[in-house]
């Protein structure tokens, strides 16, 4: 009883210049195996001088990408094709997600495959079929190029393993040397649950540059300057172990009179902003426009395409002291409250009375043990989930962003000169803005030193470094 093949139809994930036409050539030695090229090339289907593929012409499949894919997996034995960064968008995400669909990944050296490509480029040969017209030229390594070349390698790579390893799928790889070994083409169809196998290579494609690097180049020595460029092994990335925040939508507000939406983070001037918006419609604050559900907040971006959309950043340091005030101490974060308790040994007040009668000394000590909270939190060392309240602002806005783009990213210490000037935007005169500020039982400044600067940079480095802020102020 013969077994149902493993997939239905395959991809050869892959770039320029990395072999594919080779292992095309290979794969369709196996009999009932049929690799068609790139079949989702914006610039024809298929192969250069191919008119149509499975009956999709150009337009056709430009029309219906996925009526060609699904055809793939209709075709007797085992179809498949070549797909790179730069195909048809829409046809890669139903591709990574189906476990039905084999994907073979294939990979090269980036410095070969850069300058392979350059060499094409400049020949305008892509395939090599009989030495005797082979065509030759040195190039010129660009140091900046090559940065590029590998970063777009690199992020397709990173967007293929990702999607695999979330969809709990494996990808059988093949490096551009793998392509000359039998043994390899072999267990790969094993792995593609072909049965049939091959005992020699196809004659018709032959290594187009096969010289040392250093005769490919005009300029070998730029090399060691193109590789210093590189971070490969990723060491000047901060590591981030905080989950990503979903936009707030139920907390956007927009003004009735004109399209100006306010996308607030928790912990900065939420206040004082609603009531300037809420003065441009002549109102109170309860009267701008808020609560949204998903659907009406699509509702209200389809109606208002010339809207304008901003939120407001507080230095991270202001906002946690914020937030260990209004939701730890005075607030009802028991859980949060307890770990500084029992961490700490510091028993927090529970009413403002009790915050004004803390020395310095205490309020410091506490304030401290809220910071190493959040960082033990973030950094996903705690049993508690990641609140939005203290999350990270760069997190926050990467949120809000994936459902509100936004036009403006304004800083509260500026917020007098900025907010007023959005009415450029929306060919209005705003009115200006002021904000009382808001009493606390106890400030930041009252502790403020080295050490706290410092257990807010560990809390929040990200926000630190990708939001640029320096040491904090009191102004």
């Amino acid at each position: 009883m013969s077994q149902p093949p493993r997939f239905r139809y395959f991809v050869v994930l892959a770039e320029m210049r990395t072999g594919s036409n080779l292992l095309e050539a290979c794969l369709n030695e196996f009999p009932g195996v049929a690799c068609e090229g790139e079949a989702f090339n914006p610039v024809f289907v298929g192969h250069p001088k191919t008119e149509s593929l499975y009956g999709f012409d150009r337009a056709a499949r430009d029309a219906d990408p996925l009526a060609l894919l699904a055809a793939f997996g209709n075709q007797p034995g085992l179809a498949g094709f070549r797909y790179f960064h730069d195909h048809d968008q829409r046809v890669i995400d139903p591709i990574l997600n189906d476990p039905d669909c084999a994907k073979i990944v294939l990979t090269r050296n980036p410095l070969d495959s850069y300058v392979s490509l350059k060499i094409a480029r400049a020949t305008q040969q892509w395939r090599l079929g009989d030495v005797k017209n082979r065509k030759a030229e040195k190039v010129v390594f660009d140091p900046v190029e090559f940065e590029t070349h590998v970063r777009m390698l690199q992020e397709f790579q990173l967007k293929v393993q990702s999607a695999l390893q979330t969809s709990g799928q494996t990808a059988f790889y093949v490096d551009y040397e793998d392509i000359q070994s039998l043994d390899v083409l072999n267990g790969m169809a094993q792995w593609l649950g072909v049965t049939a196998r091959i005992d020699a290579l196809p004659k018709k494609l032959k290594r187009q540059n096969p010289e040392p690097l250093d005769e490919k180049l005009v300029n070998p020595e730029a090399v060691a300057q193109g590789l210093a460029r590189l971070d490969r092994f990723h060491l000047s990335r901060s590591p981030s172990f905080e989950p990503r925040q979903p936009g707030l939508i139920w907390a956007y507000h927009a003004c009735r009179s004109l399209p100006l939406v306010y996308a607030p983070l928790p912990g900065c001037s939420e206040r004082a902003i609603l009531n300037w918006m809420a003065s441009i419609d002549g109102a109170a604050p309860r009267d701008l426009h808020s609560d949204f559900s998903a659907q009406d907040w699509r509702a209200w971006q389809r109606n208002h395409p010339q809207r304008v959309s901003f939120t407001v950043m507080r230095h991270p340091l202001a906002r946690a002291h914020e937030i260990f005030v209004g939701q730890v101490a005075l607030g009802k974060r028991e859980n949060v409250r307890s770990f500084i308790e029992r961490v700490h040994g510091i028993a927090l007040p529970t009413d403002a009375d009790g915050l004004r009668a803390m020395d310095r000394d205490a309020h410091r000590r506490a304030f401290l043990g809220f910071l190493q909270f959040v960082q033990a939190n973030l950094n996903g060392q705690t049993a508690l989930p990641t609140r939005p309240v203290w999350a990270s602002q760069t997190r926050l806005i990467e949120g809000i962003t994936s459902q509100c783009p936004l036009h403006h990213l304004l800083r509260e210490t500026h917020l007098a000169e900025d907010l007023p000037r959005m009415g450029r935007d929306l060919g209005r005169e705003l009115p200006p803005f002021s904000a009382k500020p808001h009493a606390r039982p106890v400030a930041l400044e009252d502790i403020y030193d080295a050490q706290v600067e410092a257990a807010g940079r560990a809390a929040y480095g990200i926000d630190y470094n990708q939001l640029g802020f320096g040491d904090w102020s009191a102004q």
